[in-house]
């Protein structure tokens, strides 16, 4: 039998959040935790981007983020379509596989808006004109393998602010606000029935919705919340319950949603063969106030280094659970190597789907885990990217960084002074130095060498599976780096 696929996607959730994954964490999240009771926890999982965008590209599609065009930072709300038209999509497999396709939430890899002439993307993902938004949108998720979508353009705290319902938008906008503090949202165009403080809520109460009337079996329902990223806004009822700040209580908001969708799966009679898995799009984001959260015992990237947009692995580094009580045993951790990158390929062999060459090109199964968490590893490597584009290679406890910072917003940050004279790469032990301190590049020079050339024939032969070479989109921007040319 096939089951129903619930995927909960969050938007900055830290590894450290996760009450079942830190021992020291400030609060508990009972959902979450009752995922991983009864489920299996994969506790060196992560994202192929520390930064949203990417990162969702790599769900979608099973091909890693950079082979896109798009080779660092992230779309906006008024951004172009990312997934190319010749590559496939997880939803196109499953529709193939007799599920009905649904997303709800937050989309953020671009859309074909009705632009009108003269239309110029505004920097800094601001308010930009003219849209007319009584008119079909092109290229969304209904044309990429979803039969029904109802979310928002991209990230909560970017215009513009309005409900899209399959290829519409369900109201004009017809105002404009911002937000500040915690609760910053960029000043932009807004819907009549867009308020920021319900979106989570309105989306969890689709979810639920669709699991209640979705008679169609089997199902697949991507459901991408839009916290606890930007604005951070937890309802009233959650006020103080983290004993934190504002960010912690709103990781307790989004735990409560989760129990609403467990709960409407029981309701429904369907949860022995429905798979729900959880995870995050990447690190937590700094807007979470790490020096407060410190203050009251708690760190969202637990004992990584970094956060969201980092290389390091706070950056990357996510909780990722699974629950499918007719066939995970409840309660266990996987320490094997695994990426989000990973959910095509493990779909596919679920249902027995033969990818094609072109295909999924750095999708893993995770099948064999799923069945025996302890079992023996289903990767060699995995690709890490920070916001700034640089790369990283994971094989065995070695990560090797191709850059001589953090690539994103932490100690040291790109071009800074503090960057200037450190070595141009980074070397570290995982196996004892999870907190990657310890650059040790300059006496493990073999291991670069190996290491730096099966990164330069990953990014060459256009996948990291075996079947045949494979092109890259857009400008490859690495054939200036040094790495490449040797």
């Amino acid at each position: 039998m096939k089951p129903n696929i619930i995927y909960i996607l969050f938007d900055d959730l830290g590894y450290g959040d996760v009450g079942a994954l830190n021992e020291k964490s400030a609060f508990q999240t009972p959902a979450f935790d009752r995922i991983a009771g009864e489920g299996v926890s994969f506790t060196d999982a992560h994202a192929t981007s520390a930064v949203c965008t990417p990162s969702r590209y790599s769900i979608i599609t099973g091909r890693y983020n950079w082979r896109s065009r798009l080779k660092s930072s992230v779309l906006g709300g008024f951004s172009e379509p990312l997934i190319e038209e010749h590559t496939k999509t997880v939803a196109q497999m499953l529709r193939q596989c007799g599920y009905r396709t649904h997303l709800v939430g937050k989309w953020h890899l671009g859309l074909g808006l009705p632009k009108g002439e003269g239309f110029v993307e505004e920097a800094e993902f601001g308010d930009s004109y003219p849209v007319d938004y009584t008119k079909a949108i092109a290229h969304g998720p209904t044309s990429v393998g979803f039969d029904t979508f109802f979310g928002i353009a991209a990230s909560l705290d970017m215009p513009p602010y309005a409900y899209i319902k399959d290829d519409h938008f369900t109201a004009v906008p017809n105002t404009v606000t911002k937000g500040e503090g915690m609760g910053f949202w960029r000043e932009g165009v807004t819907a009549p029935d867009f308020v920021h403080e319900e979106v989570l809520d309105t989306l969890t109460d689709r979810a639920v919705r669709i699991i209640e009337e979705e008679h169609e079996e089997p199902f697949f329902l991507l459901l991408s919340l839009t916290g606890p990223h930007t604005p951070i806004l937890p309802k009233t009822e959650f006020h103080g319950t983290s004993n934190t700040n504002a960010y912690g209580d709103f990781v307790l908001h989004c735990d409560s949603g989760v129990a609403r969708v467990l709960a409407a799966l029981k309701e429904r009679g369907i949860e022995e063969e429905t798979l729900v898995i959880m995870t995050s799009d990447n690190g937590c984001s700094p807007a979470a106030d790490f020096a407060a959260l410190k203050r009251a015992g708690h760190n969202p990237s637990y004992i990584f280094r970094g956060m969201k947009s980092d290389i390091y692995e706070g950056g990357h580094r996510i909780p990722l659970l699974m629950r499918w009580p007719a066939m995970i045993k409840g309660g266990v951790r996987c320490t094997q190597l695994v990426g989000l990158v990973d959910l095509y390929a493990t779909l596919a062999d679920l249902l027995c789907y033969p990818l094609a060459d072109d295909e999924a090109p750095d999708s893993v199964s995770m099948l064999p885990l799923m069945r025996q968490p302890n079992g023996p590893a289903v990767r060699s490597s995995l690709i890490h990217q920070s916001l700034d584009g640089s790369l990283s290679l994971r094989r065995s406890r070695w990560k090797l960084e191709m850059c001589p910072g953090s690539g994103g917003w932490s100690f040291p940050r790109p071009k800074s002074k503090e960057e200037e004279g450190l070595p141009p790469v980074q070397l570290y032990n995982l196996e004892t130095d999870i907190g990657e301190t310890n650059n040790v590049a300059h006496v493990h020079a073999t291991v670069v060498d190996s290491m730096r050339a099966e990164l330069t024939q990953i990014v060459r032969l256009g996948r990291s599976t075996p079947g045949p070479a494979l092109s890259n989109d857009g400008i490859a921007i690495w054939e200036s780096v040094a790495w490449l040319d040797d």
